[in-house]
């Protein structure tokens, strides 16, 4: 909501998007929840997995359309002291808690586990776009890189949404898995 609220005032199509990228990092996790209530969470498996995608192609819309509107009308956004702070914060936390997440991915046996850590270290390399995008404004001058980060962040969350969609993450298993679902998975998973 900060990030939201500060990138609407600053003008920021970048923090703007990585205001929304956590709004869809949160509803990735309901997802996550909504699956694991159900006494055979395996069965939801595949539709969280699309539930997930579609998040990320919701945020890349919306994204790229609002980069590609700055960039073809001049938008010039302001300098976001907010925006920095929360880009900074981010690049700490979010790559432990996106490594946590795609542990239990593997030894859950979940693709779409897997997935919503995925989702938390996209927000990862977000946060390092964004950031630049930011500091490129305030100390160069360059507003455009603001939206060139956040077409980026754009294109990112497509390719995301695609493995989501598809299950092609790490861990993707299908219902039929046995009770040894995490540790097959966990032996043939890539390492990350």
């Amino acid at each position: 909501m900060v990030a939201i609220a500060a990138g609407r005032v600053a003008g920021s199509a970048a923090l703007v998007g990585f205001g929304l990228d956590s709004t869809v990092e949160v509803a990735s996790g309901l997802i996550i929840l909504w699956q694991f209530r159900h006494p055979l969470p395996e069965s939801r498996e595949q539709l969280a997995g699309r539930l997930i995608g579609l998040s990320f192609f919701a945020l890349a819309l919306y994204v790229g359309y609002e980069s590609l509107s700055a960039l073809l009308t001049g938008t010039r956004p302001d300098t976001s002291t907010v925006g920095i702070v929360l880009a900074t914060l981010s690049l700490m936390v979010m790559p432990l808690l996106s490594w946590a997440q795609r542990r239990t991915g593997r030894e859950l046996g979940s693709g779409a586990v897997h997935a919503d850590g995925t989702q938390t270290l996209l927000c990862t390399y977000l946060s390092g776009v964004l950031l630049v995008g930011l500091l490129a404004n305030a100390l160069l001058g360059w507003w455009w890189l603001d939206a060139v980060a956040a077409l980026v962040i754009a294109a990112v969350a497509v390719r995301e949404g695609v493995e989501a969609w598809r299950g092609d993450g790490c861990c993707s298993v299908s219902p039929a898995v046995t009770s040894d679902a995490g540790a097959s998975c966990a032996a043939e998973c890539c390492q990350d």
